[in-house]
Parts: structure tokens; C-alpha cells; sequence
């Protein structure tokens, strides 16, 4: 095979499997603005029952994503990657039908069992060379981050046309598109193979537990999406208190995207180059604090716009840097473990943050789901300072 024919074939294969990554976030990502408005509106809602609905998909991520990467060894990436689209999809249908938060969180739970990221990049792996594999894996780290501020922003646009239900309908639109594109644009690789810089080894589970440098990123990506889930318990209601409507609070957030995109890269190149990028980490967890501080005193529309905007651009920053510097402080030989236990730490914090979240908010108001996010954000602080790279 030609070197241009190969080139072609890894530059198809990375942007297939980023739209597979990205249509999949986007459904995800889409209810977040506007689902505890809708779902508190249903006859058995309560605030634990909504927060359980957004976060139960992260458990059922948690539980399989690392045990079906593993069994795309034995049968194929592609077969697990198609039957996860489809249980992915069957999820969203059960949560389009569902009249009671209690379907909800069933189709939820059955949207997240189709956990293929860890098959999707063991893919990735099979279809590039190694020293096109950065790149790779770059374009789809990408597009993650773009689908979720393309998600948060429409859904309030797509909640006033199609409602909750339309958006999970269209969640499953795009599983059987992706998988169209996993059979029709995906490169079939030759047979899998088992690499240890991107998919989970067992056996090295033990040593990247007891690294902690490892550790301190897991608890920080836990405690990023836990807070995330969390938020979006109360921001809807917050804002609509405060005079913005639901139809129209896609704008805060498309503010606050261009803010982040137009400050990120010049902030994080400067800070790489001065070795200062573990100091912008901390002032970012610091700012989500602060943050979750100003969301509980409360305040007019412009305040919320500030600390939405900030909110935001934190966590954009900080999505973007954590992945990398787990890639950056894995060994090789353990490096697929080590994303593999991040990712999984990823998904349990969507879960925690909303059932605790939820059940925050069951027990001290509307303002639960803040008070829960700031005791988070200071425990983030407060490992970040305590352990030290060494």
C-alpha cells in the first residue's frame, strides 16, 4: 500500500470515528439545558428521580465501557461498536416514548450500556500508523469538545421546536447514522490487536491505581462531570428566575463558547510554553468554586451571564488539558489502562453528580444542587494543592 493510500485511509478512519464520537455526544449532550425543567413536570418527578434520569447513563458507562473494550479484542471493534449503537439507540427510543421519569431512567441506563469509546478508540489504534496516532486521537478529542457546545447551545433552540421527547428521538437518528458510518466509511482493519497505549490491560489496573498523579487527575474528572450534571439540575430554574426564558438561554451559552474558543488555545500554548499549565488547571478548578459560590448567593441576569460565561470557559479549558496530561504522565506500557480508569472515573462522576445532586436538592431546595457542586469544587482544590506531581 501506497504511503499517500495509507495517509488517505488513517485520515478517513479518524474522521468516521470522530463523527461516530461526536453525533453520539451531541445526542447526550443536547437535554442537559432544558431536561429538569421538563422532567420536573412529569406526575412521579422528584429532584432525586431527576437527577438519577441525567446521571444514570454515566454508571452504566462506568460498568461497561472498560469490559466492552476489552471484548472488541475476542470479537471484533466493529461488532461490539454496531451493538452498542443499538442498544444506544433503543435507549434513546424508550426515553422519546416515556410519560414518567422512571422510563426515563431506564432508556438513560440502556443509552449508556452502549459504551464504545473504548472500542471506538482501540479502532483507531488498529487503523493508524503509530506516528499518525496523536493526531488522530486529537481530531476526535476534538470533536467531543465541539459537539458538547454545539449540544448545550441547541437544545434550548430544539427544546422550543421538537421538545425533550423530539430531541431523544433525534438521539437515536444519529446512533443508526453512525452506524451507517461505521460500515460504510470505517475502514475494516485487518484483525484486532491488543495495545497498551490505548485500550485497558487487567493486569496493569493495580499499578496505575497506585499512581498518584494518575489518581489526582481521576478525582478531578470525576469531580469536573459530577459538578457539570449537578449544575444543570438548577441553571435552568436560575435563569429562568432571573427573567430568561428557556427558549432563549442558548444565547449565555453561545457566549460563553465563542469567549472560551477565542481564549483557550492562545492561553493554554502560552502556558505550555512556560510550564504553567498545572497552575491554569488550579485557577481553573478555583474559578468553578467561585463559581458554584456566586450560583448559590444569587443575583440579576447579567451577574448569572458573568459566572455562566466563566463557568463555562473553565470547564472548556479544563476538558481539553486533563485527557492530555493523563497521555502525558502514563507510561506506554500502561497508558490505555490509565484512560480507560479516567474515563471510567468520567462517567461515575456524571452519575454522582446527578443522583447526589438530585438528592441535594430533595433535601435543602433549589439551591441544593449548587451547595453539592461547591463542596466538589473545594475538595478539587483541596487535592489539587495536597498532592504534587512527585
Amino acid at each position: 500500500m501506497s504511503a499517500t493510500t495509507t495517509q488517505t485511509t488513517e485520515r478517513r478512519a479518524a474522521l468516521s470515528l470522530a463523527g461516530i464520537f461526536a453525533l453520539r455526544m451531541l445526542g447526550l449532550f443536547m437535554i442537559y439545558p432544558v431536561f429538569a425543567i421538563y422532567a420536573r413536570r412529569l406526575p412521579d418527578a422528584t429532584p432525586f428521580r431527576v437527577g438519577l434520569a441525567l446521571g444514570i447513563y454515566g454508571l452504566a458507562q462506568a460498568i461497561c465501557q472498560m469490559p466492552l473494550g476489552l471484548l472488541s479484542d475476542k470479537v471484533g471493534r466493529k461488532r461490539v461498536i454496531a451493538a452498542g449503537l443499538l442498544l444506544f439507540a433503543a435507549g434513546s427510543i424508550v426515553a422519546a416514548c416515556a410519560h414518567s421519569v422512571t422510563i426515563i431512567i431506564l432508556g438513560r441506563w440502556l443509552q449508556g450500556m452502549g459504551a464504545v469509546g473504548s472500542a471506538v478508540l482501540a479502532l483507531v489504534a488498529d487503523l493508524t500508523a503509530e506516528s499518525s496516532r496523536s493526531r488522530a486521537m486529537a481530531v476526535i478529542g476534538m470533536s467531543i469538545g465541539a459537539a458538547f457546545g454545539i449540544a448545550v447551545v441547541l437544545g434550548p433552540v430544539l427544546n422550543a421546536e421538537i421538545g425533550v421527547p423530539g430531541m431523544f428521538w433525534l438521539t437515536a437518528v444519529f446512533a443508526v447514522f453512525c452506524l451507517l458510518l461505521l460500515f460504510t466509511a470505517v475502514p475494516a482493519p485487518a484483525h484486532p490487536i491488543h495495545q497498551a497505549e490505548t485500550e485497558p490491560t487487567p493486569g496493569m489496573l493495580l499499578r496505575v491505581l497506585r499512581d498518584g498523579r494518575l489518581l489526582r487527575l481521576d478525582f478531578g474528572i470525576l469531580a469536573q462531570h459530577a459538578i457539570l450534571t449537578a449544575t444543570f439540575l438548577g441553571l435552568p430554574f436560575l435563569l429562568q428566575h432571573a427573567g430568561m426564558s428557556l427558549d432563549r438561554q442558548w444565547e449565555i451559552y453561545l457566549l460563553a463558547f465563542l469567549l472560551s474558543g477565542a481564549a483557550m488555545f492562545p492561553v493554554l500554548a502560552r502556558a505550555e510554553r512556560r510550564g504553567r499549565t498545572r497552575t491554569l488547571i488550579l485557577g481553573s478548578v478555583v474559578t468553578i468554586a467561585l463559581v458554584q459560590g456566586g450560583f448559590l448567593i444569587g443575583g440579576g441576569l447579567s451577574v448569572l451571564i458573568v459566572l455562566v460565561s466563566l463557568f463555562l470557559i473553565a470547564f472548556n479549558f479544563l476538558e481539553a488539558v486533563l485527557p492530555a496530561q493523563i497521555s502525558k504522565l502514563a507510561p506506554v506500557s500502561v497508558r490505555g489502562t490509565a484512560i480507560g480508569i479516567y474515563s471510567s472515573s468520567q462517567f461515575l462522576g456524571l452519575f454522582l453528580g446527578g443522583i447526589l445532586g438530585g438528592w441535594c436538592q430533595d433535601r435543602f431546595g433549589p439551591i441544593g444542587a449548587f451547595a453539592f457542586s461547591l463542596v466538589v469544587a473545594v475538595a478539587w482544590v483541596a487535592v489539587s494543592l495536597l498532592f504534587d506531581d512527585s
